[in-house]
């Protein structure tokens, strides 16, 4: 599959502070991508050399096998969706969706419209202002006042962070969908990592202004490279420097069979979450061991003496 977009070794400072530190990057055509990393990292500074809204100090951004570094943010070919959506408060749907065709004065206007309309499912609610709109919708309509444009990379700086918990996973399967559809690439910052896991097909996690790792949301979580990316895609249990995620820890009465390792605890605390049962425990030398297991008819009980256990193979393993 061809890379639509690269980052050769991109760097950019504000204040003799470094934001972005050798970013190097290479996202192929019709893909999700996520650029991952706590608030800081980096990430925003990455998507706005892109957009052009900032300068690279170094480095190359290649668009379709063409460099855009010296383009104004007009003179290329992508689209960006911020994150409070930058609607027209004053204009309709239709005319937020089309206000960037008729500045391009593009053909069509009314059929491509039209077509977007139905691809977002606001067909009928045309004439409606922003302010009448839900969270969601607002958020279809900016998306489709991108996608109109029909640019080889659609931008997205934390898209979903406006919306409430509930509406959020609603509207990232709809994203999901909407992108496979159009078969657009997506580039997409954010810091949540369910987020990054549930929508990508492959993501670039970022600490400190440069690239810990990328990969697909799978062998990221599973395979982390270093300590960051494990901790920051998802809980994780250090045990003697050992590196066990809490699904993968089980809990028994008595001692566990063979080829697997084991430590004494004392449980602290259950709590059901529905779908499994968090449970804390203490292990001799004071530290803490979180558990996650399906329901237990018989659960354990706080003060209760267990041990705590895993398979060597869910260790945590890291090149750095």
């Amino acid at each position: 599959m061809a890379h639509i977009l690269e980052l050769r070794n991109v760097s950019r400072s504000y204040g003799g502070n470094k934001v972005v530190d050798g970013v190097s990057l290479e996202i192929e055509q019709g893909t999700l991508f996520s650029l991952l990393g706590p608030s800081g990292c980096g990430k925003t500074t990455t998507l706005r050399m892109v957009a052009g809204f900032d300068q690279p100090e170094s480095g190359e951004i290649i668009l379709a096998g063409k460099p855009i570094a010296h383009l104004r943010p007009y003179e290329r070919n992508v689209s960006t969706v911020f994150q409070n959506y930058a609607l027209f408060p004053h204009l309709s749907v239709r005319d937020n969706i089309e206000f960037g065709l008729r500045r391009k004065r593009a053909s069509d206007i009314d059929k491509r419209v039209r077509e977007m309309l139905e691809l977002v499912q606001l067909t009928g609610k045309e004439q409606r202002l922003p302010a009448q709109l839900s969270g969601g919708e607002r958020q279809r309509v900016a998306l489709a006042r991108s996608l109109v444009l029909a640019p080889d990379v659609l931008l997205l700086d934390e898209p979903l962070s406006a919306l409430d918990p509930i509406l959020r996973k609603q509207v990232r399967t709809e994203l999901q969908a909407l992108q496979r559809r159009v078969g657009i690439t997506f580039l997409m910052v954010t810091h949540d990592q369910e987020e990054a896991l549930v929508l990508s097909d492959q993501i670039a996690v970022m600490n400190g202004g440069r690239i810990e790792q990328v990969g697909t949301p799978q062998g990221i979580y599973m395979t982390p490279r270093t300590r960051f990316v494990a901790g920051f895609l998802g809980a994780v249990n250090w045990i003697d420097g050992i590196g066990v995620r809490p699904e993968a820890v089980r809990m028994a009465r008595s001692n566990p069979r063979t080829g697997s390792r084991s430590r004494p605890a004392t449980i602290e605390t259950l709590r059901f979450l529905g779908n499994c049962v968090h449970i804390e425990s203490r292990l001799a030398n004071g530290e803490k061991v979180v558990c996650e297991t399906a329901f237990d008819h018989e659960p354990f009980t706080p003060g209760e003496p267990v041990h705590v256990w895993w398979n060597v193979s869910d260790e945590l393993r890291f090149q750095q």
